[in-house]
Order: C-alpha cells, then sequence, then structure tokens
C-alpha cells in the first residue's frame, strides 16, 4: 500500500472535497440541461436522480475493488481525470441529441423524444460512475491501520459530503444564471481535472509523467467547448426569431419576436390571429407561452384574454384591486391596466427575477399601477395579506402541465386566498387538461382542483379556453350564476375594448358543468403529481398533444 507524505495527504482531502462537488453540480446542472427540451416536472427529476444513484452504487462497488487490487494514488488521480474529462464533454455530445429532441417535442412525437432522454441520460453513466469510484479509493489510500479506519473513512465522507453541499448551491446560486448550462459543466470539470492532474504530479516522477500523458484533456476539453457553442440549444420556431435567452436559477427563458403573422384560414380567407412584432416568453422545453405582447395590440385569443372575464359574474363588475400570482412577463397587468384603466392597483406575484427583467425590456411591463413582488405565490400573497391587502380578483398563472406547484393548489391556500379578497372578490385559476390516446380529455387535475375549491367559495366556474387545452375556475367570494356574465355581454356598450368583448363571448361559449372528483388537496396530503404522472405518461403512451 502506498504511503502519502502530508502534503500528499492534505491533497487528497481536497481531491475527495472537489470529487463531492462535482459529483451534485453535475446532477443538478443535468437536470438543467435536460429541462431545456424535456421541462423540469417531478419525472424528469426522478429519471435524473434515480440513474444518478445507480451509477453512483455501481462506482462504490467498482472503486472500492479496484482500490483492493492497486491501493495507489496515482491510480486514484487517474480516474478522476477521465471522470472530469468526460464531465467536460457531457453537454457538447449531448447538443446535437437535445436539438434533435426538441424538435420532437415541438412536432409531439413522443417515441423520438423519449428516445433521446434516455440517451441524454446514458451519457452521464462513465463520469457519475468514475466520481462513485474516488470515496472508498482514497478510503483504502488513506487508511493506515484498522485502527484508523473509521475516523479516516469518516473524515473522508465529511469532507465528500460537504464538497456536494457547495456543489448543491454553487450551480444553483451563480454558475448557472452567471455563465450558463455548458460552461457551468465545462467549469466543474476542468476544477477536477486541474486537481487530479497536479495531484499527479505530486507524486513523484511516475506522477509527473502520467500528468504529462494526460495533459491534453484540459487542452481538447476548452478547444471543444470554444467551438460552436454561441447558437441556442432549443433554436427558435421557424417564423419567430430570438430576442434574448437566459440561464435562470428557476428557468431557462427565451424571448422570442414573430417574423410574420400567424393565423389561421376561416371559410377560405388567412385570418390574422398574432401579427408579426408579437412577443413571446417560452420557459423550459417551450411547449408553453407564458406571456405575449406587441406594442399596438391587446387581445391575443388566449388564456390571458379570458382573465378579464371573471369580474363579470359579479352584479357589479368593479375592480379596484387585483393580484396576479404567476406575473411572468406581465401579460395579465397589461390586458387589465387597458381594459379597466390605470387605477387599478396591480400586485404581481413572480418568483423568478430574471422573467421580470425580461418583461420590463421586451414585454411592455413598466405601469405605474404595477407593483412587482419578486416571491413565491403563496408567502407573497400571505404577506400582502398581512399588510391588510384585499383584492377584488386574485388570478394564478402559475399552473401548466407538468408543472403545477402543490402549494397552490390545497384547501389551505384558497381559504388564505378568500381571506385576502373583498366582499366581492373572486379566484381565477388557469388549469390545464391533456387528451387521452382515445380522444377522451383528461380533465382529471380540474376535476381534483374543483372539489377542493368548493370546499372554500359558494360558486365554481368552469370554462374551457377555446383553441387551447386551457381551463379557467373561478371561484366567487358570493354565490354567482353563469346568466350574470351574459347578460353583462349582453349589454355591453358599443364603444367596450374589443379585448373584453372577445373575453365575454369566450367565456360564454367556454361555460362547462363544474365537475367535482372525491380528490380532496390539502397541505397534508396533495397528490398533485399523481394525478399529473398519469396524464404525462397517458400523453406519451397515446402521443397525444397537451
Amino acid at each position: 500500500m502506498q504511503s502519502l507524505s502530508a502534503h500528499g495527504k492534505r491533497w487528497l482531502l481536497l481531491a475527495v472535497f472537489t470529487s463531492g462537488m462535482t459529483t451534485l453540480a453535475i446532477e443538478l446542472t443535468a437536470s438543467r440541461l435536460l429541462g431545456n427540451v424535456f421541462g423540469t416536472s417531478n419525472l424528469v427529476w426522478a429519471n435524473v436522480i434515480g440513474l444518478m444513484l445507480l451509477y453512483l452504487t455501481v462506482g462504490y462497488f467498482v472503486g472500492g475493488w479496484l482500490a483492493d487490487r492497486a491501493p495507489r494514488a496515482e491510480q486514484l488521480y487517474q480516474i478522476m481525470a477521465w471522470a472530469a474529462f468526460f464531465s467536460g464533454l457531457v453537454p457538447l455530445v449531448a447538443r446535437p441529441v437535445l436539438s434533435a429532441a426538441a424538435s420532437a417535442v415541438s412536432a409531439f412525437e413522443a417515441g423520438v423524444a423519449l428516445g433521446s432522454f434516455v440517451a441524454v441520460l446514458v451519457l452521464f453513466a462513465a463520469p457519475i460512475t468514475l466520481l462513485g469510484c474516488v470515496s472508498p479509493f482514497a478510503v483504502r489510500i488513506a487508511v493506515q491501520s484498522v485502527g484508523e479506519a473509521g475516523k479516516v473513512s469518516g473524515r473522508l465522507y465529511a469532507i465528500s459530503t460537504l464538497g456536494s453541499l457547495v456543489g448543491t448551491f454553487l450551480p444553483t446560486l451563480w454558475t448557472i444564471p452567471a455563465l450558463g448550462t455548458t460552461a457551468t459543466f465545462f467549469l466543474f470539470a476542468m476544477l477536477l481535472l486541474f486537481v487530479a492532474l497536479i495531484g499527479l504530479a505530486l507524486l513523484g516522477a511516475n506522477g509527473r509523467a502520467a500528468a504529462l500523458r494526460l495533459a491534453w484533456m484540459p487542452l481538447l476539453l476548452a478547444l471543444l467547448s470554444a467551438s460552436g457553442q454561441s447558437s441556442a440549444l432549443r433554436p427558435p420556431p421557424q417564423g419567430s426569431r430570438l430576442l434574448w435567452e437566459y440561464d435562470s436559477a428557476y428557468n431557462y427563458i427565451q424571448v422570442l419576436e414573430l417574423e410574420a403573422p400567424v393565423g389561421q384560414i376561416v371559410d377560405g380567407q388567412f385570418v390574422t390571429l398574432w401579427e408579426a412584432g408579437t412577443r413571446e416568453l417560452r420557459l423550459n422545453e417551450g411547449q408553453g407561452i407564458h406571456s405575449v405582447w406587441h406594442p399596438s395590440r391587446r387581445d391575443f385569443g388566449g388564456t390571458w384574454d379570458m382573465f378579464l372575464a371573471a369580474p363579470y359574474f359579479n352584479p357589479q363588475p368593479q375592480i379596484e384591486r387585483i393580484c396576479v400570482i404567476g406575473l411572468a412577463a406581465g401579460t395579465i397587468s397589461t390586458q387589465y391596466t387597458d381594459v379597466f384603466g390605470a387605477h387599478v392597483q396591480i400586485d404581481g406575484i413572480e418568483i423568478d427575477p430574471a422573467i421580470v427583467e425580461a418583461g420590463r425590456r421586451f414585454f411592455g411591463m413598466t405601469q405605474p399601477n404595477l407593483r412587482v413582488i419578486v416571491e413565491d405565490g403563496r408567502l407573497g400573497l400571505r404577506r400582502l395579506a398581512q399588510e391588510g391587502a384585499r383584492y377584488d380578483l386574485i388570478a394564478v398563472d402559475a399552473y401548466r402541465v407538468p408543472y403545477v406547484p402543490w402549494h397552490l393548489t390545497t384547501l389551505e391556500f384558497f381559504q388564505e386566498a378568500r381571506a385576502a379578497l373583498s366582499e366581492r372578490g373572486l379566484v381565477a385559476i388557469n388549469v390545464g387538461r391533456t387528451v387521452r390516446a382515445n380522444g377522451e380529455q383528461d380533465r382529471r387535475l380540474i376535476e381534483a382542483i374543483t372539489h377542493t375549491m368548493q370546499q372554500v367559495f359558494p360558486s365554481v366556474h368552469t370554462l374551457d379556453v377555446p383553441e387551447s387545452f386551457n381551463t379557467l375556475l373561478i371561484g366567487t367570494a358570493q354565490p354567482t350564476s353563469i346568466t350574470t356574465l351574459a347578460a353583462h355581454y349582453a349589454n355591453l356598450s358599443p364603444d367596450a375594448p374589443q379585448p373584453l368583448r372577445r373575453a365575454l363571448s369566450a367565456a360564454i361559449s367556454g361555460a362547462r358543468p363544474s365537475i367535482a372528483s372525491e380528490v380532496l388537496f390539502t397541505d397534508d396530503r396533495a397528490p398533485v403529481e399523481t394525478i399529473i404522472n398519469q396524464m404525462v405518461i397517458d400523453y406519451l403512451l397515446g402521443s397525444s398533444r397537451p
């Protein structure tokens, strides 16, 4: 067994720390790499974490076996060097696979998308397995006698875990937002590689020779990472150009602008829905459009417009103050300001400050009556309510299958929301649905949330958004009826804003019976993920469009 000098022992501790840090950094950055195309649902996270644990398990076994056969620090540092090299290669090799997957996701080719997902995860087998070899190998080298085995192994695993702690927060809080996904892989790979090569050089003549033989690794990684990685990982759809993209701590963000009008053929004529110059906010895999804006148009025929209809369930549709949970880039707040007037006070809660920046830079989200609160939606609403805020409308636009924050679906959340309403207040929530393989609509999530809301609100209305797979659920603090909405529409003045007129018409035509399941979401038990997983699996098996 090789005996290490005092300096060599200290460097071994650094090697263990860096390996632990790199392992967790790669795991977290892997979820972002995949999230750019496949999203960041709990299904994606489960696959990432599960396979990483499998690779580590294999690494622990192999590392212990190799260490008993040849307990030499030189071999350990070479294993680390190869782990670092393969880690740096992952985003470069994965890029063409992910680009193909992005096209498959956009075209709803579920089989190709699923195959690409598996292919990318396989790329992590080599680096994570090799990283798993480090800790048992280091323990074997560091233990000089049986009497100190517990103390030495405990110290090394503590240092490795401390490195994992740093590797958990550093990518999330700094490197991914500041440098991007590919650069984060490269940064941690190079750190680990330099620790390994210097560790080899400290072992004497044989170690220096081994380090020289591996000196091509950082040069090749640097060359590959600098060649041709400036393009967007997810190219913009045809007919759009990319204005801005950014990896925030929460989302992969893209701002797109239409280069030509988007519309449909009606009675043999092209009808423009969105004009050239319309801007879209897309997040993560890019399937959903989270905000839209045009300098001279405010009706977009989507879910945002339908929120305008909510106050008209009341006999007197007065709006003085509203709260938007899931503000995004401010489409709802912009429309409410235009339709109801700049006197309406709007509190917009958005968890991602980078999305707020996008809204202000590209979506005209600069209304003086809008106050932006960067915070989690439920915590933000609770704090505002404690300050005495009472709202005529709380609009929740933070759901999208498979991304549904469960804590915004529970009985306790709706109780908090109702307590923050005025006497004529309403809560309007955008909920997604899918289509099963047999063509039937999958409304399980809608029906569960409907049941939960009915425990709090005397009336809950269901409005399917036309030409979409979104449904607006509206809970009212006072008993209300759809007939009130219809009466308001019939009595609209001729000069009523066109977005409002279209919203009321769409709401009336989209009204559906409010059907509730027996599922009740509570803070103690909210099987949101179970329902969503079933919906996603049905979608994948049936290749249906969500």
